[in-house]
């Protein structure tokens, strides 16, 4: 009797013990279960982002291999400027070193310089750089003179040379000044850029009326006629014509050098302008600035490729006009 007493606790307790086993499995199941549940979200969250980071670092370095491309390709100075900066351009006026500076009124932007005459002078061509500085002046054009003698105080006797801009350095030539202080962000403000040699008369020469033709006729690069009986004309397209305010091209049949007809697509039959007397806009000296290289002396050769900055200018002023007269055909016809 003691023994199956013994051997039926012994079976309760085994019993007992199986329950409580299978009670804390069955506790324990769902509990991993959720901890699988959760561990399979976290691992696919943190894969996505992993993705997603890794999918920007491959964009990121293609990004800085593209930058490095561009800035490989970049022409030198074209680089943005850091932010905060309160103007990319700047301009010639002169600021009074001790005096506040002047703000720009209207009354100061109607009477501002548009327009710049620049030139390279010696001290033997006095009278004649005289007259040329006075001509340009009174029509409110920014004089800069560019002393290739290195002499600047003879002509202090001159009642403008406190008003223009005098930049001396001996023995360089007008393209040598103009690669090295005319950059183009400095020369933005000014609608036409006027680069003449000293030994032109301006007797008949009227500077606002011939900016008001090459604005009208959308000349880029341009220069004024020469008068025949009276200058050296070494190409005929350069001779003033009698017929209209400008000529784009010459015929030329016979006699010596090169002929020039209607089937003429190159200098100096059309699109040529010589380096004695040229005329930028705005547009077509960005473009002119960087064909002039550091050792460019007398632009001989120069003068051949001009057209090139002048041909969008000159299509995109077509398209304009073009569009114009539709746009006056159409009032019209609504009138």
């Amino acid at each position: 009797m003691k023994k199956m007493k013994t051997h039926s606790r012994y079976q309760d307790n085994l019993d007992s013990d199986s329950k409580s086993k299978r009670s804390c499995f069955c506790g324990i199941v769902p509990a991993v279960s959720l901890l699988c549940v959760v561990l399979l979200f976290s691992t696919l969250f943190f894969a996505q982002r992993y993705n997603e980071k890794l999918l920007r670092w491959k964009m990121n370095i293609k990004k800085l291999k593209n930058d490095n491309c561009k800035n490989q390709c970049r022409t030198g100075g074209s680089h943005a400027l850091p932010e905060g900066i309160i103007s990319n351009t700047s301009d010639l006026e002169m600021r009074h070193l001790w005096d506040l500076p002047m703000t720009k009124t209207i009354e100061n932007k109607e009477n501002a310089s548009t327009n710049l005459f620049a030139m390279a002078v010696g001290i033997k061509q006095k009278d004649l750089v005289n007259k040329l500085v006075k001509k340009f002046l009174s029509s409110n054009f920014v004089v800069m003179l560019f002393h290739y003698d290195g002499i600047v105080d003879e002509w202090n006797d001159f009642e403008w040379n406190n008003h223009v801009i005098h930049v001396a350095v001996a023995n360089q030539s007008k393209w040598w000044f103009a690669k090295r202080f005319l950059h183009p962000d400095i020369v933005a403000e000014y609608g036409y850029i006027f680069l003449w040699d000293e030994d032109l008369g301006v007797e008949h020469f009227h500077p606002d009326r011939y900016v008001s033709i090459i604005k009208s006729e959308g000349l880029e690069i341009s220069q004024p006629a020469l008068d025949s009986n009276k200058s050296e004309v070494h190409h005929q397209i350069t001779a003033r014509g009698r017929r209209s305010n400008v000529h784009r091209r010459i015929y030329k049949t016979g006699g010596s050098g090169k002929r020039c007809d209607e089937s003429s697509t190159a200098p100096p039959c059309t699109g040529w302008v010589e380096m004695m007397a040229p005329v930028f806009s705005r547009a077509a000296w960005r473009c002119v600035w960087y064909m002039i290289q550091n050792d460019l002396i007398h632009a001989w050769g120069l003068d051949m490729q001009l057209g090139y900055c002048a041909q969008f200018n000159m299509i995109l002023f077509m398209v304009t006009r073009v569009i114009e007269q539709k746009m006056l055909v159409l009032w019209m016809l609504n009138t």
